[in-house]
């Protein structure tokens, strides 16, 4: 399966170049910071919690790529993505499958737990996914941040990427209803870090168009035409968004990034052979 678009490292990175929290954050990694003393977390590991945006995926879906696959591109090899991110899965079922405290039971102090809900959260008819933003949305947040609170890790929330979605006059729109509104309030109120993804790629999305963002999500030479689930221009592109995010939060240093002016070409990536479990 191939997609019916050629995409450049450097179209991604002139796209993110436009998005002025990506650029600014950029900009901060890349400061000098002298006299910086040593790293209190020589090594470390980056654990994802999420849905399909995120997930990793097995070869006989791709080009589909989650953004947690093109993460590592962006760290030093000191510091490991743990991806328990799995499609489908909302805050709740996440939490309610046991995947949550299979996290817990691995954490360690000055681990960094990435919390990225939302899409099936807005699922009213499923009983099984379903949150509301401004309750039990945020009760099920809540619980990932006190989880890695509690063993020293360092939470951090990330609003969910934004579909491809666009008005009859060519502007993007938002498809996450409340949740990302309620997710920025939930990090404000606990005083944890957010990566807003919602906003960064909604600006993304509307600075590039209709068109030119058919490249970043699943448009293939076969027919299929998803603008939720993105190929891997798309998922380096949230990637970069994340590791930028993340050293603009102060969760990572600027020696714990590399490559933070490149996307990984599509060989770069690796598709696991089956589906995760």
């Amino acid at each position: 399966m191939t997609t019916s678009h050629h995409i450049t490292r450097r179209s991604v990175l002139a796209g993110l170049a436009s998005v002025p929290f990506a650029a600014a954050v950029a900009g901060q990694a890349a400061a000098d910071e002298p006299d910086q003393p040593a790293h209190p977390w020589p090594r470390r590991t980056i654990f994802v919690a999420g849905d399909s945006t995120a997930a990793p995926k097995s070869a006989a879906k791709a080009p589909e790529t989650g953004w947690g696959m093109a993460l590592p591109y962006h760290l030093a090899d000191r510091i490991t993505v743990a991806n328990h991110a799995r499609n489908g899965r909302s805050s709740k079922s996440f939490v309610d499958e046991g995947r949550l405290e299979a996290i817990l039971a691995v954490l360690r102090e000055g681990d960094v737990v990435v919390v990225q809900f939302g899409h099936n959260d807005q699922k009213a008819t499923d009983v099984v996914r379903y949150t509301e933003p401004w309750s039990t949305y945020q009760e099920y947040l809540t619980r990932y941040l006190d989880g890695a609170r509690e063993r020293g890790a360092l939470p951090v929330l990330a609003t969910p990427a934004e579909r491809r979605r666009f008005d009859a006059d060519g502007n993007a729109y938002s498809s996450h209803g409340e949740y990302p509104d309620a997710m920025r309030a939930l990090a404000a109120s606990e005083g944890v870090a957010l990566v807003d993804v919602q906003r960064e790629t909604l600006a993304l999305w509307q600075q590039l168009g209709p068109e030119e963002t058919t490249r970043y999500f699943l448009h293939t030479d076969d027919g299929r035409r998803d603008n939720t689930h993105f190929n891997t221009p798309g998922a380096a592109a949230i990637a970069l968004m994340m590791a930028r995010g993340l050293v603009g939060a102060g969760l990572l240093r600027r020696g714990d990034v590399r490559r933070l002016e490149e996307v990984p070409e599509p060989a770069w990536f690796t598709w696991l052979p089956e589906d995760p479990a």
